[in-house]
């Protein structure tokens, strides 16, 4: 796997006060289901039925196609509902004869591991595949067969990086954290060298109380391994880190561990559960991108090769990176990329990661396949130097 990445040491972190866990408590009881993202976002305004003078001139004729298929939409995905809610939302405002859209949140992996053996029996009820754990996209990719040809109009209206691979479109790009508890630290990690350099000075205080995702799932592999690509260096630091940490292998368990106060801190967590607790947790949990390298992934999103609703799903790909679907996706907590859409309370940009880092911090990871042998040479030299 290759990274491009250059240097750039700016602060990505905006400190805030420590709060009592009861206060927290109390706000996350109080607050109302809503969006990701805190819910603070005003509602999009979504234009019925229309779409951009760019689009092909028989584009009435695909949603047509899509009215013909009832309305019905089946997404395999690792994503929380809590991400999706606003998307669907205005999705159903676009094209209100969609009526049902069914998406389950599945491991990263098993995401590509049900699609694969509904394959083998000839009954594979999901119209569009979602997930962010690149190397497992990487694999099922590869394999023939497994994703439908499309080019949506919307690309010539977004960088060349938002088709991440042939027939696999960047739905967002999500950069990774340190993720922390604000009581627990006397002063506020910047980078995997800043936090190296808090817990080596305590060792104690922090032994056990790190955590990091599981390098053995395809998620965990690809942040961890994509931060020490960009940043080889960063390797004496995990060795300072890394006998003091547990792993896990949910960024959702992560978060809530570290709002209890079981974990201090994490590292290379999503912010798609992150966002949102930064903002309910009412300063017990604060988030950092690391200023010495934050790994930024795309959420890949495709079509299955057979998709039971083909023009339904091909619609829900235009509307997801247009304009008005990406500020769906900011609304959401995950981080939009398109230039248009405006970092506001309660909306996430890609472009505010790189005003917290710089450009040249930034590590994108691209859709290619590890190979066995490098993963087994990583997975085993992080593994080792784990806590026991």
């Amino acid at each position: 796997m290759n990274v491009e990445r250059s240097w750039s040491r700016r602060k990505g972190a905006v400190t805030v006060a420590s709060a009592a866990l009861f206060a927290v408590v109390a706000a996350l009881t109080g607050c109302s289901g809503g969006s990701g993202g805190g819910g603070q976002a005003p509602e999009n305004k979504i234009t019925e039925g229309e779409w951009p003078s760019y689009y092909p001139k028989d584009y009435g004729d695909l949603v047509d196609a899509a009215k013909d298929e009832g309305g019905e939409l089946t997404i395999y995905s690792n994503t929380d509902q809590e991400n999706w809610a606003p998307i669907f939302r205005d999705f159903k405002k676009k094209y209100p004869f969609i009526t049902k859209i069914s998406a389950n949140n599945l491991d990263s992996d098993e995401v590509f591991q049900r699609q694969l053996s509904e394959m083998a029996t000839g009954n594979a009820p999901a119209d569009l595949l979602v997930s962010n754990a690149v190397q497992a996209w990487a694999k099922y990719a590869e394999q023939p067969d497994t994703l439908m040809d499309y080019k949506s109009p919307e690309l010539s209206e977004l960088p060349d990086f938002a088709e991440l691979s042939p027939n696999i479109f960047a739905m967002s790009l999500d950069p990774v954290t340190i993720s922390y508890n604000t009581s627990l630290f006397d002063e506020a990690p910047t980078g995997i060298a800043s936090l190296a350099k808090i817990v080596s000075a305590d060792p104690d205080k922090f032994k056990g109380k790190i955590t990091t995702r599981d390098v053995n799932g395809a998620y965990g592999f690809t942040v961890s391994h994509a931060f020490t690509e960009g940043n080889p260096d960063s390797w004496d630091s995990l060795e300072q880190i890394l006998p003091l940490a547990r792993p896990e292998s949910s960024s959702g368990t992560q978060v809530e561990k570290i709002l209890s106060g079981e974990y201090a801190a994490g590292f290379f967590i999503s912010t798609a559960p992150a966002y949102p607790m930064q903002e309910k947790s009412g300063g017990l949990f604060d988030l950092v991108f690391p200023d010495d390298g934050t790994v930024v992934l795309g959420r890949g999103i495709g079509i299955t090769p057979k998709a039971p609703h083909a023009a339904t799903a091909k619609l829900f790909i235009d509307f997801v990176l247009s304009e008005e679907g990406q500020n769906a996706v900011a609304e959401g907590g995950l981080s939009s990329y398109r230039d248009s859409v405006k970092l506001t309370e309660g909306r996430h940009t890609y472009q505010e990661v790189v005003d917290a880092v710089g450009e040249d911090a930034i590590i994108r990871v691209p859709y290619k396949v590890t190979s066995d042998d490098d993963v087994k040479a990583f997975v085993d030299r992080w593994d080792g130097l784990l806590g026991k």
